[in-house]
């Protein structure tokens, strides 16, 4: 990870606007009527509803999802004592990452106010507001009992997150950790370095656990906590030891876990030496850890290191947990966090951890075949499926522990509705997904020696999805999944240079000559080509030795689409095939066209992909609304592409009367109904949201697209082939493994409109 330096941080708070977070309205407010109801006169309606039921605000306002986190500044991360405003940004830090990885909307609460009863007052008074509070940032030992109070007195979740976030955390890396070491929770000696709010909480947890207590040796400034020591407050009491020992040192001998919530540098080699075999360390210290990364794993080879830190393995980190706890705590409406639901998310956690870790996560973090073991105990923060895992945990543990006042029924609804919220997944795939599932076909994977086409047949496989097919040298790939982690045993491979059904590939070269003669094929050509993945699995479709193919490209995908024009064909009824991207963002979804094939369409090439995509659209389940896009508006320039446009548009008004489809435009005015309406109202368009661009050339196309993807304006399904007479996709090889997925799925429903032709129950036109 790069270093972070003063002058980025500040450039980064302060450009191009001051903080983090703002708020966006969610309802429409441009006309008088919307504004009508946002506020005076209409608003007077639920806030009536409201006053006869206060459940109501759950339905009429945005308090079910909406967090606050408040803080009075005195103990700001490892700065101390700084003051409410200087811990601002600390706060907007915390409403940021509530909002990008669980979708709730979060204030900032920054409370000036020292006195304990003085500031759970002024926390009451504001309470109203809000769904959740988040304790944040407030020093030990008046944290314990400002938080003690508020969840006593609040009908809403209230959680210290600097106690309990770091206890579910390091839980959830200690129940793993101790499965890697070969250790019983109940039988570990535990020293537990710092005696503040995380350190009680931490050990608390631990205890519900299994640790036990009499094994607990805690350690502040003055050394270790002992029934001898005197004025100790009721915390450090309650883990006070009886046992002979007096200095953190001397802890540390025979000890199998150590829990720093300390200062850095305070846990020597030595120390570390001393503890038993196969010890656990968590120097969970910020920024510098009781002891550093280099010298902890140097001074033993059998030891498990855990650091606060991201540029280390085993980061225990906070966002691991408080946002989806939260998530799971609002959505059942439970009226407090429990130790139940605290529980529920450390097991959670401990479990995604176990599970392969997906394509997009190594990606994210640079890193290739991260699998569960000594360097790999908890998920990663980026790891999508935090969200799916931890709330839904949490949820049904607030239901069965009777604090849910709105249990959730349908939990793959639940988990769905998850995903969709946060962009994860969208509905329209998840359809396709479960569609594709109900008559999964065999997909041939042309370049299964790569990892990711490899991950993405194992994953459709495993998901029954489809019936993989894996194109390739049995030895090189059954190596590669050895290394990947990845459970092959269920899936076919295809030897193409030794296959193993002799004469399969003279066959197929009998065939594409025979098919290929008046263009000059012999069959000696034909076999060479045989040897080719993408002639061998197109024509294992083309035979019916399989339903599908995706051929995996290294550059611009021209080598494989002229491949597919002459092994499978384009459907009679046209004189090209086209590529297709599905583009799910907030503002719905968006179907482009070409975005793969044809680098500059003449006028038979931009109609015969304007049908196709037509077609498409109508086969995704979706009344098409066409904009043919250009650089001019309904005739305002005549250069040669506009003019282009504009008699493809002609014709498909004569062919397709019915249809909503017009241009050329500009895409602004393609996006923009009301600006169009108002400037062109003359068009097919009109009172009509555009669903579908088709451009006049490659570069449009797949600019416009790639632009959309870098900025996060949506998620692509695609490139979706279409046009071919059978379902032969291409894909780069690079391409992250949920995308390759996708188009599998794709093409699994591409193979059953293909057998209902076959059987007669359809026409293939209809796609």
């Amino acid at each position: 990870m790069p270093q972070v330096t003063e002058k980025m941080a500040l450039d980064y708070h302060s450009q191009p606007r001051p903080g983090k977070i703002e708020t966006i309205p969610t309802k429409p407010y441009s006309s008088q009527q919307d504004l009508a109801l946002a506020y005076s006169p209409g608003v007077a309606y639920p806030c009536l509803e409201i006053e006869k039921d206060p459940a109501g605000a759950y339905s009429y306002t945005n308090k079910g999802n909406l967090v606050a986190v408040i803080s009075n500044g005195t103990a700001v991360l490892g700065l101390g004592d700084i003051g409410p405003l200087a811990g601002k940004p600390v706060m907007e830090g915390k409403a940021l990452l509530f909002k990008i990885f669980a979708g709730l909307d979060c204030f900032d609460i920054e409370v000036n106010e020292k006195d304990p009863e003085k500031f759970i007052s002024i926390v009451k008074a504001i309470a109203p507001t809000f769904g959740g509070i988040n304790l944040e940032d407030i020093k030990a030992p008046e944290c314990f009992e400002i938080e003690r109070r508020l969840r006593e007195e609040l009908p809403i979740p209230v959680m210290h997150d600097d106690q309990h976030g770091t206890a579910i955390i390091s839980a959830a890396g200690l129940l793993n950790a101790l499965e890697l070491q070969g250790k019983k929770i109940e039988d570990i000696k535990l020293v537990v370095n710092g005696a503040g709010a995380a350190a009680v909480s931490c050990t608390r947890l631990y205890i519900a656990m299994g640790v036990k207590k009499e094994n607990v040796v805690m350690c502040d400034s003055k050394g270790v906590i002992s029934t001898s020591r005197k004025n100790l407050n009721s915390q450090k009491a309650e883990f006070a030891t009886s046992r002979n020992v007096s200095t953190l040192e001397e802890a540390m001998r025979d000890a199998d876990v150590f829990l720093g919530l300390s200062v850095a540098d305070v846990i020597t080699p030595e120390m570390v030496k001393s503890m038993a075999p196969r010890p656990i360390v968590f120097a969970l210290a910020n920024p510098n850890p009781e002891i550093s990364y280099d010298l902890a794993m140097s001074s033993r080879d059998d030891i498990i290191f855990a650091t606060g830190r991201s540029d280390y393995p085993n980061q225990i980190n906070n966002v691991l947990g408080f946002p989806y706890i939260f998530r799971g705590a609002l959505d059942s409406g439970a009226a407090t966090i429990n130790e139940e639901m605290k529980l529920a998310a450390v097991h959670a956690i401990a479990r995604l951890a176990k599970r392969p870790v997906p394509a997009v996560v190594n990606a994210a973090y640079d890193m290739k075949g991260m699998c569960f073991g000594k360097e790999y105990i908890l998920p990663k923060p980026l790891d999508p499926r935090l969200l799916t895992a931890v709330a839904p945990a949490v949820a049904k543990a607030a239901m069965e522990s009777g604090t849910a006042r709105t249990p959730i029924k349908d939990w793959h609804k639940y988990e769905n509705d998850l995903r969709t919220r946060m962009g994860y997944e969208n509905k329209m795939m998840m359809n396709f997904i479960e569609e594709a599932r109900l008559n999964p076909k065999r997909v041939v994977f042309g370049e299964a020696n790569t990892d990711n086409m490899l991950r993405a047949a194992v994953a459709a496989c495993r998901d029954g999805i489809a019936q993989p097919i894996l194109l390739g040298n049995e030895e090189m790939i059954s190596k590669r999944a050895a290394r990947l982690g990845l459970d092959i045993s269920r899936l076919e491979i295809v030897n193409l240079r030794h296959d193993r059904e002799a004469g399969r590939r003279s066959r197929f070269a009998h065939l594409l000559a025979d098919r290929r003669a008046r263009q000059g094929m012999t069959y000696d050509q034909a076999l060479e080509k045989m040897f080719d993945r993408n002639y061998f699995g197109m024509m294992m479709v083309e035979t019916g030795e399989a339903d599908a193919f995706i051929a995996g490209t290294y550059s611009g995908g021209h080598e494989a689409a002229d491949i597919a024009k002459t092994v499978i064909g384009i459907r009679p009824s046209y004189g090209h095939f086209a590529s297709l991207h599905i583009l799910n963002t907030k503002r719905g979804v968006y179907f482009l066209a070409d975005t793969m094939i044809n680098e500059t369409a003449d006028e038979d090439t931009l109609y015969d992909v304007s049908r196709l995509a037509r077609n498409a659209v109508e086969y995704f389940a979706r009344e098409p609304r066409m904009a043919l896009v250009s650089y001019s508006n309904f005739g305002s320039n005549e250069e040669k592409e506009c003019c282009m446009v504009r008699r493809v548009v002609e014709r498909l008004h004569s062919q397709y009367p019915d249809l909503p489809v017009d241009g050329e435009m500009q895409v602004h005015y393609a996006l923009n109904r009301e600006l169009r309406d108002s400037k062109y109202p003359f068009t097919r368009l009109k009172g009509k949201d555009v669903n579908t661009l088709v451009f006049p050339n490659l570069s449009a196309a797949n600019t416009t697209l790639r632009m959309m993807l870098e900025m996060g304006v949506g998620e692509a399904i695609g490139p979706i082939q279409v046009g071919l007479q059978k379902p032969v996709h291409f894909i780069n090889v690079d391409s992250p493994v949920r995308d390759i997925i996708n188009l599998t799925t794709i093409a699994v429903l591409d193979a059953g409109v293909m057998e209902r032709v076959n059987t007669g129950d359809s026409t293939y036109e209809d796609k």
